[in-house]
């Protein structure tokens, strides 16, 4: 047995091991005495193991072990993976090169079921007996992952960027199989028990979630296409007017004064948003005047650059022609039409070969950009003909672009502002959740959209939203309890006040729920970059265990700690407790129920017990008040509970050197029934953070306490009080460190 961070081995010359941690480990077969040498996601980084402290690693035979996982290459070049325990997770048993592609072939465990592959469909959560079908498409499939896990406790990343099918038992029940179209057999192995535990592993391998900036978790408004400054400003003005709290006012292609300009040479509209040449920055612009209310502005674009270009420079690499050859691989197809565009895309008149695409974005960055939308167009199209400044083929290209693109997109902004970026796409492929957070393209603000995001979050992903519906309770509801929130205009007229009485009345209640749980979501994002955990998961995720969650598509966790029931009043509640947030009625788990809502309410939300949920003042921006009080709202359990509260300057970069703050809060119920919750001592510091800050804390219980202490010394009935109709004990605001102790 050595000790080593990574270790090789060559079966009969036909099957290379590469331990890449205790748990990940790289496997490729040889074809034609060659070895696969990796796809774009290796040679642009978009794969990378995690740095690891030396593992033991045994070699036997055929068979590499670590402690937690062990491969073993039989003579015929076949691979079979167990835990660290002996047991069987994964077994190849062929694998084949028809003319163009590759297939590998596997063997189905009883009862064994997947999950993964991203935003391919948007019906189900779990794949046996169905073909997961994996190539970017407008619509259809914006973020397919060639990415799954298994029940039997194992997750698999094939390296590839070519369309690739996934058939999980649909044509075989005892079998599953992938059709590659890139001709190789090359795939990444994880292993833990939980679908959890392996996200963490494939996140550590693809990225981590990048922490954008605190003002992200606001709401969004996207003005009409057809709006001018006039029209811009006069929205800005409503959502304060109307007290909506508001983040981001964004310009759809209407902006432009050439529509949906793809080239490096576009400017703003001279009619809709004249900029006058002696002030292009202002002060008096209309962007200046946004400003200076408190939003933030996105702009609208669309590109066709040739990416590779950048992304070879930055490798030190060679540029090869631009023009590709017919392309003959193993998904021959016609090149596919759609009617958002003029499609497919043919010829490359638009990149400059010497110049970053991000370059010719710095001057609207310097006036007022905080960030653009990538919309689709053109990265969801075919470009049949091209070959891309690397060399590749479209066929290898398609699935990599929107990887560079929301990649370069970030790092030019980070590097031209000093401060974070946030790329803003509805397409992405193995690893986009480190750069990108996402919204789900042209597929409306409705059921669907739900089914997409889960999909996603089950590759890891976490700022995730959609394009609010505004014209019902339930929509509205949905739209607001989600990672990212957003209304888009697009071409109608979604502004909340021009929805009548009742529902205007439903987004100032949601928009400053939403304002007021800001708090809560940062430090659930920040864990989300920590160890993968997305902000959004299906309950799946915590549950795994519980069969009763497989099927469940409208109900989700925002957080750790709060379940959302969307559109649907059938719900069912996992093991455990769980509270009712509109009335404070407690629901024992482990049933099915049918929910009610009424009033400005739109569905169903519920603090799971041993939660831990902190609440902000009322902004109508961020920034707009300090941040010096903070309510923490508590379920306490029989298991510890807790959260760390986590904040920094929620704009700069300083926080990835370790520049934030921590505090955690906690709560037990303890055997003998008394209750325990603490807000520990604060921990780190950055720019800006407050010296003193007084908690105010709201307990869950099962009935009204005889006595509350604080640090061993009893309260006051002055400084508590306990409402018995939300059976909540609440306290007064105190400075911290803290511990209160709850006695019946």
């Amino acid at each position: 047995m050595k000790a080593m961070s990574a270790v090789e081995i060559d079966a009969s010359s036909r099957v290379r091991v590469e331990c890449l941690t205790p748990r990940i480990a790289r496997i490729r077969l040889y074809r034609d005495g060659r070895l696969p040498a990796g796809t774009g996601l290796n040679r642009y980084g978009f794969l990378t193991p995690p740095a690891v402290p030396e593992f033991a690693v045994a070699r036997e035979g055929g068979t590499v072990a670590t402690e937690a996982m062990r491969v073993t290459v039989s003579a015929d070049g076949m691979v079979t993976v167990a835990d660290g325990t002996g047991v069987t997770v994964l077994e190849q048993v062929s694998a084949a090169y028809p003319p163009g592609g590759s297939v590998a072939r596997f063997r189905a465990a009883a009862g064994e079921d997947w999950v993964g592959f991203g935003d391919q469909t948007r019906d189900r959560l779990f794949h046996r007996g169905h073909v997961a079908d994996c190539h970017v498409r407008n619509v259809k499939s914006y973020i397919p992952v060639p990415f799954f896990m298994s029940t039997r406790g194992v997750g698999v990343l094939v390296n590839t960027t070519h369309r690739i099918v996934f058939d999980m038992c649909a044509e075989d029940a005892d079998h599953f199989e992938w059709r590659d179209g890139g001709g190789a057999v090359d795939y990444y192995v994880f292993v833990a028990p939980t679908f959890l535990e392996l996200l963490d592993l494939y996140t550590s391998l693809s990225g981590r979630p990048k922490l954008p900036p605190e003002w992200s978790f606001g709401l969004w408004y996207i003005c009409r296409t057809q709006a001018n400054d006039r029209e811009a400003v006069d929205d800005a003005v409503n959502f304060r007017r109307e007290g909506i709290p508001c983040d981001v006012i964004g310009l759809e292609p209407g902006w432009m004064e050439r529509n949906y300009d793809a080239t490096t040479a576009k400017t703003w509209s001279s009619q809709r948003f004249p900029i006058p040449s002696w002030a292009p920055k202002g002060p008096h612009n209309f962007f200046n005047a946004i400003q200076r209310m408190g939003y933030k502005m996105e702009l609208w674009l669309c590109c066709d650059y040739d990416l590779s270009h950048e992304a070879e420079r930055r490798i030190g690499g060679t540029l090869g022609p631009d023009r590709a050859e017919e392309n003959t691989g193993f998904f021959q197809h016609d090149a596919e039409q759609d009617a958002h565009f003029s499609s497919p895309r043919y010829l490359d008149t638009i990149t400059k070969r010497d110049q970053a695409w991000f370059e010719h974005l710095k001057p609207f960055v310097d006036q007022c950009a905080a960030f653009f939308k990538q919309d689709g167009a053109y990265q969801v199209l075919d470009h049949p003909d091209r070959r891309w400044g690397n060399g590749m083929s479209d066929a290898e290209m398609h699935n990599l672009y929107p990887l560079l693109y929301a990649r370069q997109m970030l790092e030019g902004f980070e590097a031209h502002t000093g401060r974070r970026g946030l790329a803003f796409t509805p397409c992405g492929w193995a690893g986009f959740q480190a750069w990108a957070g996402t919204w789900t393209g042209d597929t409306g603000g409705g059921e669907k959209t739900l089914g997409a995001m889960l999909n996603t979050a089950l590759a890891g992903h976490s700022w995730a939203t959609n394009d609010m519906e505004v014209t019902s309770k339930e929509a509205i509801h949905f739209g607001y309890l989600l990672p990212w929130a957003q209304i888009n205009s697009w071409t109608y007229f979604r502004m909340p006040w021009m929805q009548g009485e009742e529902l205007l009345s439903v987004h100032r209640f949601y928009s400053r729920l939403r304002a007021r749980l800001i708090p809560y979501l940062y430090s659930h994002a920040w864990q989300a970059t920590r160890t993968g955990r997305p902000l959004i998961a299906p309950l799946a995720l915590d549950f795994q265990d519980d069969p009763q969650v497989r099927d469940i598509l409208f109900q989700y966790m925002l957080g750790r700690d709060l379940m959302v029931c969307a559109f649907r009043p059938e719900v069912y509640f996992p093991a455990g407790r769980w509270k009712d947030v509109w009335t404070g009625a407690v629901v024992e788990g482990g049933c099915r129920a049918t929910i009610s809502w009424g009033g400005v309410h739109g569905g169903g939300l519920y603090l799971r017990e041993g939660g831990i949920v902190t609440l902000g003042p009322t902004m109508q921006y961020r920034g707009e008040k300090p941040l010096d009080e903070i309510e923490v709202h508590v379920f306490p359990g029989p298991v510890p509970g807790t959260l760390a509260f986590y904040e920094d300057d929620g704009v700069s970069l300083a926080h990835r050197e370790g520049t934030f703050a921590t505090t955690e809060l906690g709560s037990v119920r303890e055997a003998d029934g008394t209750v325990r919750v603490w807000i520990g001592e604060t921990k780190g510091d950055f720019a800006g953070r407050y010296a003193e800050r007084f908690w105010s804390v709201a307990v869950a219980l099962d009935g009204e306490p005889a006595a509350v202490s604080l640090d061993g010394q009893p309260l006051g009935r002055d400084e508590w009080s306990y409402d018995p109709s939300r059976r909540e004990l609440l306290v007064a605001p105190m400075p911290g460190p803290a511990q209160f102790r709850i006695s019946f």
